[in-house]
């Protein structure tokens, strides 16, 4: 992040923050602080909330090499050939609560957070600031909270609901509460955090949590709990809810400064990182920092695209590929193609640094990911050339102003189909790449598919699209498929358990450690 000053504290912290263990708090100190000295400075509680933020860049979460942009080789966008955090396990239907990776580093990261904001809260009023200080230093551990309490809800369903520190002696055999109940938490939270965090956060403290952050969250959690996975009765008050926080976002837009970059390839590039369009991001910072983003994308291509998501890309006269009006040629597939193609995905024969990119080179599929990757056409700089694992810096992006416009659409379309402001909202993100306005006269069926695959091509390669289909209840069709090369030879079929896929497993290493807890349904 970057308040890096705090890092060599937080490094402490974490060890502090995250102990569930009553022996380590026997030693005798051999640290610069122990628990019962660390909670008496600004800068070390600074250092406390900073350990909160790191959580977020470990390998379940946002970070490790590349996890974020592993989690689309479970969806029909891409194809990860490695084991890759387990991503390619959950793709085939074969995870299980003993898969390795992020069924199990998710649940167990989210948990080191939310013990770690709950010590906060718990200990931070030891410290003596002043009121307004403590209260915007819990609001965005409010936030935080918030955040991983939404991870575990989105992928695991009920979990324990833990509001107090860290207690080895009364945590460790909790059952899982309900699903609803960890939600309204989540909304509380939420709520919390927007009244005490402020509407922007500059100098040292740019990437931290802000009123927009919680507002958008708000709107994300809401926008989940009005689609057909969590409202199988089609309530209309739960639409119009999420159409309401999304509204609130933009609502706050002026004063927060929100709006699109105008650059969608750009977007993803360090030297435009906190711009306008960013909400809330992950900050990343070589060399204290880092993931591997550049070198998957660039050379191991374990997140390779799928000829489904360049097949559902658009001319630039807005038409669909197999619309025989669109002047698509077979022979020249790339040409005259939605912009957001290019910008996004490497294909056999496009520049790229500084060469025309081959489909023997990138051959699990013919075709490499450039989104979140520093690379494109040109030559890039000797010491940026080859980057390594562990090399790179570029922020992951959580939430972004674009998403507000597209959940807004969204829910309007399900409360208020016709209402203006669905094609206002997304035909501003088609033309900042150029892209055809969707016109009026649609039904509300097929504005629901146009914004669907707006969604799908907007936002290809942030780690949204798998939820998106587990939320529309999708999955079971687009993942019980076969995935293509660029050549449409068939890689391998994919399966979907309508049963079951649409939840992770509780870990087994969970589940040893805590027999109250109950199995998710079919593992």
């Amino acid at each position: 992040m970057n308040h890096h000053k705090y890092i060599a504290i937080t490094l402490f912290a974490s060890i502090i923050l995250g102990a569930c263990n009553p022996d380590l708090l026997d030693r005798d100190p051999d640290y610069k602080y122990t628990e019962s000295t660390f909670w008496q400075t600004e800068e070390t509680a600074n250092a406390a909330l900073s350990s909160i933020y790191a959580e977020l860049t470990y390998k379940g979460l946002f970070g490790g090499e590349a996890t974020p942009l592993w989690e689309e080789g479970a969806t029909p966008n891409v194809y990860c050939y490695s084991t890759s955090e387990g991503f390619d396990a959950i793709g085939r239907s074969q995870q299980s609560a003993s898969t390795e990776g992020v069924i199990a580093n998710r649940w167990k990261q989210c948990y080191q957070g939310i013990g770690r904001a709950n010590t906060l809260f718990a200990r931070i009023g030891d410290v003596g600031l002043d009121e307004e200080k403590q209260s915007l230093m819990e609001g965005e551990a409010y936030f935080l909270r918030a955040l991983f309490y939404f991870e575990l809800a989105t992928y695991y369903g009920g979990v324990p609901l833990i509001l107090d520190a860290p207690d080895p002696d009364t945590q460790t055999s909790l059952p899982r509460n309900t699903r609803e109940e960890v939600i309204q938490q989540i909304l509380a939270d939420l709520e919390t955090a927007a009244e005490r965090l402020p509407v922007k956060q500059t100098g040292a403290n740019t990437g931290r949590a802000t009123k927009g952050a919680a507002l958008a969250l708000k709107a994300r959690v809401l926008l989940y709990e009005a689609s057909p996975l969590f409202n199988e009765n089609n309530s209309t008050e739960k639409w119009q809810a999420a159409a309401d926080a999304a509204k609130a976002v933009i609502d706050l837009a002026g004063d927060a400064g929100y709006d699109l970059f105008a650059d969608y390839r750009g977007l993803f590039l360090p030297e435009n990182e906190n711009n306008q369009e960013v909400i809330f991001d992950v900050q990343y910072i070589f060399p204290d920092v880092t993931h591997s983003f550049d070198l998957i994308d660039a050379q191991y291509n374990t997140n390779a695209p799928l000829q489904d998501l360049i097949d559902a890309y658009e001319m630039k006269n807005g038409l669909a590929i197999t619309d025989p009006a669109s002047g698509y040629n077979a022979e020249k597939p790339y040409e005259n193609r939605d912009p957001r193609l290019e910008a996004t995905v490497v294909y056999p024969g496009a520049l790229y640094k500084g060469e025309p990119a081959s489909a023997s080179y990138y051959k699990q599929t013919g075709y490499a990911m450039k989104k979140y990757s520093i690379y494109d056409k040109e030559t890039p700089p000797a010491d940026k050339k080859d980057l390594k694992g562990g090399q790179s810096e570029t922020n992951f992006i959580i939430l972004r102003y674009a998403d507000i416009l597209v959940m807004y659409a969204e829910a309007l379309n399900e409360i208020d189909p016709g209402n203006p402001a669905i094609l206002e909202s997304l035909n501003k993100i088609r033309k900042r790449v150029n892209m055809p306005a969707i016109t009026a006269g649609k039904s509300q069926e097929a504005m629901r598919e146009i914004i669907r695959k707006e969604r799908r091509i907007e936002f290809v390669g942030e780690a949204l699209y798998y939820n998106d289909i587990r939320r529309w209840k999708t999955a079971e069709t687009v993942m019980n498929a076969p995935i293509k090369t660029w050549k449409n030879s068939v890689i391998e079929t994919r399966k979907f358990n309508k049963a079951r896929d649409y939840w992770w497993p509780i870990p087994q290493v969970e589940l040893d450690l805590n027999p109250n807890l109950k199995q998710n349904p079919n593992y």
